[in-house]
């Protein structure tokens, strides 16, 4: 069983209790996702169009719900043992759920491709001011993708291995960027008032939960892996909390501090060229590489013939496709279309094993589950509609707004309205 443990992924079937972990070095695994480009990049937006005070605020907001969310959809990963697209097999049934897994699989790899493009636009700056060196953008995407595939090959303990040596990394070098910031400019450039209008306290919050809230809904993919639901709560929590505020506070000090929002060239200003590299490497690394990771647990539910290994092989070069033609240049949205889809489904789950019927949640059910439900399905399109209602044009109808950030629109919606409708289905039945 060892030598079966130290290369299997369990993606189809529970995580068998002897292999579950602490919640220490889970709690790393989420904070190495949650360090990312895009949370620097919008610390430093916040950065320069909010005061210190307020942007703070926003972002401690905005990760506490995301932490909550997170905590909610690990626990019920932890309690199953399965996989995000494995659990969507007793929402939608054992057809259904392939629909859904496509759905997951195919926006992850997307996201897999913006996330690459993200990292060659800013590698392409860092190389070019740094060594003069015009690297061709496909050229960097390429590459990227390939760095990034390679530990989802191998799974998730590849994932908590790289993650365990490059948070402490990470942290070290962030650290000496907002010193040296602070020895070259002073404490009194963090106070000053912004130029120009403000973003609204409402649109700031929703911007950081919305940045990462796809994330939490698939974070059974992950929580599968807790010794105990408390385990995976408590990891979930600290990593998506900790995770998402830390690059984005870092980010706001080091913006107003050098009065910019371009990190790469806030590195370099600094005389940490090769720490933003590194940087900027491993901080995409371990966020997308997870990205690829729930992509081919999503696939593996629907190709079942085929090894993990060769789908996420395969998944993996089209992505990197993908960020190489250029998918980077649709990113916002690409992102409001993710965060409708993909954020209804992490209420459907919570609000079934939760609040109507968590007795059907075994993986020896699923012999006996039926092929549709119909129910979940109908609800997971109005709540997607729904997220479109409340997202504003062009990317969506704007026809009115509830929370302000449409993705915990659509969980919201989903979780109540799975939970009224399965009652009620449960009572006739």
């Amino acid at each position: 069983m060892g030598s079966e443990g130290s290369t299997q992924d369990f993606e189809r079937e529970p995580v068998p209790q002897h292999l579950r972990k602490k919640w220490l070095s889970m709690s790393l695994v989420w904070i190495a996702i949650g360090i990312d480009l895009s949370a620097m990049f919008l610390g430093a937006e916040l950065g320069n169009g909010m005061n210190l005070a307020d942007s703070l605020t926003a972002t401690i907001v905005g990760s506490v719900i995301l932490g909550l969310i997170g905590a909610l959809c690990a626990y019920v990963g932890a309690k199953t043992g399965l996989s995000t697209a494995m659990i969507s097999r007793f929402l939608f049934g054992n057809v259904g759920a392939r629909i859904v897994s496509i759905v997951l699989g195919i926006f992850s790899l997307g996201w897999f491709g913006v996330q690459v493009g993200f990292f060659s636009s800013n590698m392409h700056t860092a190389f070019d001011k740094l060594l003069g060196i015009d690297l061709p953008l496909g050229v960097l995407s390429f590459v990227g993708g390939l760095l990034m595939m390679s530990t989802a090959i191998w799974g998730y303990r590849s994932i908590e291995r790289l993650s365990v040596w490059s948070v402490p990394l990470l942290v070290i070098f962030i650290g000496v960027a907002i010193v040296a910031a602070f020895k070259t400019k002073g404490t009194s450039a963090i106070w000053e008032p912004i130029a120009g209008a403000p973003i609204p306290m409402g649109i700031a919050i929703s911007l950081v939960i919305g940045i990462f809230i796809v994330g939490t809904v698939l974070s059974p993919d992950i929580g599968r892996w807790a010794r105990t639901p408390m385990h995976a709560v408590t990891a979930a929590f600290i990593g998506f909390f900790v995770g998402n505020s830390l690059m984005t506070i870092i980010a706001i000090f080091l913006s107003r501090l050098m009065d910019t929002d371009d990190l790469t060239n806030i590195f370099i200003a600094l005389g940490l060229g090769l720490p933003a590299i590194i940087v900027l490497t491993l901080a995409q690394w371990t966020t997308n590489t997870n990205n690829l990771y729930s992509a081919s647990l999503g696939f593996s539910v629907v190709f079942q013939k085929f090894p993990k290994k060769w789908i996420t092989v395969i998944a993996g070069l089209i992505a990197t496709s993908l960020a190489v033609f250029g998918i980077y240049d649709k990113f916002l949205s690409f992102l409001n279309v993710i965060t409708s889809f993909v954020s209804p489904i992490g209420g459907l789950y919570t609000a079934e094993y939760l609040l109507v019927d968590r007795k059907k949640f075994t993986f020896e059910g699923l012999d006996r589950n039926r092929n549709w439900i119909f129910r979940s399905l109908v609800v997971w399109i109005l709540a997607t509609l729904f997220a479109y209602m409340t997202t504003p044009s062009p990317d969506g109808f704007g026809l009115f707004q509830l929370t302000r950030v449409p993705a915990l629109d659509a969980f919201v919606f989903a979780f109540i309205v799975q939970w009224i409708i399965g009652k009620i289905a449960s009572k006739k039945g």
